[in-house]
Formats: structure tokens, C-alpha cells, sequence
């Protein structure tokens, strides 16, 4: 099970949450994947999704479909999908197009999402250190957004002045 600990600012509670994920094989190319948040300043679940996503590794893509729940919105049913186009020969940069749509359990009110990203890994920038750079463009809302990971820290930045940190356990 992967854990990690999260705190965003500007977009959401401003509270530490604690995140599980879990992902069931199902076939060499598909797996059930459910994760759920507590939010530690409600002490009560926020957050939780299952997703069945596939894999074509022959078009560097995923798609899934799935549910999700959380203390707001309630029932919401969701499909995502992400293609990968490498920009270098071993695949340390690469272009991602990814989107997904939202609906209530009455599939009238629908939210959309759509980005396109530069994505680039380095291992071993220092010793014992990855690191993985993504500057990518939300397309329905129009905002530039940032990533850096090193190794477990995670910090996310967009130009509206949302973050968020997740450290994984």
C-alpha cells in the first residue's frame, strides 16, 4: 500500500491529510486502483476513489474508469485517460496529453479537466536522488502549472497561487 502525507494551500482544506492507495492486479495490464484521504482537521474520511485503469503499453497510454467520493460533491462517476509521446530516445523527457470528466451520480453536472505537460526524470542527480520536473498547462482552466519530485517530496505549484506538499511514507 502506498501512504503519503499531504498539505495544500489555495485550493482546498487547509489541513494535513493522510493518503492511502492501493492497486489490485487484475490482468498483466489492468488493475483496480482505490485510494481514499482522511482529513485530519474534520478527523473523518474526505476522499475516496476506485478506478479500474488499463494499460496500452504499445500507444504509451491509460484510460480508466471509476467512482469517487468525497465530502462535498458526494457520488461522482469519472473516466481519465493519458498518452505519452517520447521526446528523447531513452525516454527521460517525454510530452503528456491527459484529461478526464467528472459526473454526478445523474450525469447531468459534468466536470471536465485537460493538461498538457513536459515531463523530465533525472536519476541520480545527486547520489541516491531522482528527480522528476513537469511543467505542464491546464487547459480548461487556462493556469501554467510546476511539479518537483525528489525522491518522497512532492511540491505542486500553479500560477493562480495554489501548492501543495505530499510526502510519501
Amino acid at each position: 500500500m502506498e501512504t503519503s502525507l499531504r498539505f495544500g494551500f489555495g485550493g482546498g482544506s487547509k489541513a494535513l491529510r493522510l493518503h492511502a492507495k492501493e492497486k489490485f492486479p487484475i490482468d498483466s495490464n489492468t488493475h483496480l486502483q482505490v485510494h481514499g484521504e482522511l482529513d485530519t482537521r474534520i478527523a473523518a474520511p474526505s476522499y475516496f476513489s476506485a478506478m479500474i485503469r488499463h494499460f496500452y503499453p504499445d500507444f504509451s497510454a491509460t484510460l480508466g474508469v471509476g467512482l469517487q467520493y468525497d465530502q462535498h460533491q458526494k457520488l461522482r462517476y469519472g473516466v481519465r485517460g493519458k498518452k505519452s509521446f517520447p521526446v528523447t530516445n531513452d525516454g527521460l523527457l517525454s510530452f503528456n496529453v491527459k484529461g478526464r470528466c467528472d459526473a454526478d451520480k445523474d450525469f447531468i453536472e459534468k466536470k471536465f479537466k485537460g493538461a498538457t505537460e513536459f515531463s523530465w526524470s533525472i536519476f541520480n542527480f545527486q547520489k541516491e536522488q531522482d528527480i522528476r520536473l513537469k511543467v505542464g498547462y491546464e487547459v480548461v482552466e487556462k493556469v501554467p502549472y510546476v511539479q518537483i519530485r525528489e525522491n518522497n517530496w512532492t511540491l505542486n505549484m500553479d500560477y493562480n497561487g495554489r501548492w501543495n506538499v505530499r510526502f510519501d511514507l
